[in-house]
């Protein structure tokens, strides 16, 4: 295998198995090299969230859930499954800030509402460079169309971040609930 482009951590959440295989073979078509990582509970999430888990040199990470009022939908496991101390319920802003650690890192969330401001927020506060996510509920082809197109234009015409975003929200109308939310205090370093 040739060196890849970019490496992608592709985080697949409860029902979102084909979103992820869709977009893991094209990316991989592209050229970049995927880590999918399946989220069976809280704290697989935990892991890849606080980079305890996560591929070294990871550039982007797809966090392929569906979502509701700004949370990501997480697995309902049985009382006796968790383990001590690992949170129950969905993913929010408060747990995003409490476990997250992804400085310099770009991260797409596909689920429905996952890029409100306070949800965008509480990625960047991590340290996440950009962040981008729809702050309504996109049809799933929309959401897949959208990825693929950003990263079509991320890898093979070499665009920007934000130039890959801008020829994605113009695919179609339904495309203008994707957002694009950029660290302050990354930018201002470049």
């Amino acid at each position: 295998m040739s060196k890849p482009v970019m490496n992608v951590a592709l985080v697949c959440g409860p029902d979102c198995d084909m979103e992820v295989h869709a977009i893991r073979a094209t990316l991989e078509y592209f050229g970049a090299r995927v880590f999918t990582y399946w989220v069976g509970r809280p704290y697989d999430l935990i892991d890849i969230l606080s980079g305890k888990d996560l591929y070294p040199n990871t550039d982007t990470i797809v966090l392929c859930f569906h979502g509701e009022e700004g949370q990501l939908i997480m697995p309902e496991l049985e009382e006796s499954v968790y383990e001590p101390g690992e949170p129950k319920g969905n993913f929010g802003p408060e747990e995003i800030r409490r476990f997250a650690r992804l400085a310099g890192k770009t991260v797409i969330s596909t689920g429905c509402s996952a890029g409100n401001v306070e949800t965008a927020q509480a990625f960047l506060d991590s340290g996440c460079e950009i962040y981008i996510g729809p702050n309504d509920y996109p049809d799933g082809n929309d959401a897949l169309m959208f990825v693929l197109r950003l990263f079509y234009d991320l890898i093979q015409n070499n665009r920007s971040v934000k130039e890959a975003f801008q020829n994605a929200k113009s695919l179609d109308a339904e495309m203008d609930m994707f957002q694009l939310y950029e660290n302050a205090q990354q930018s201002g370093r470049k």
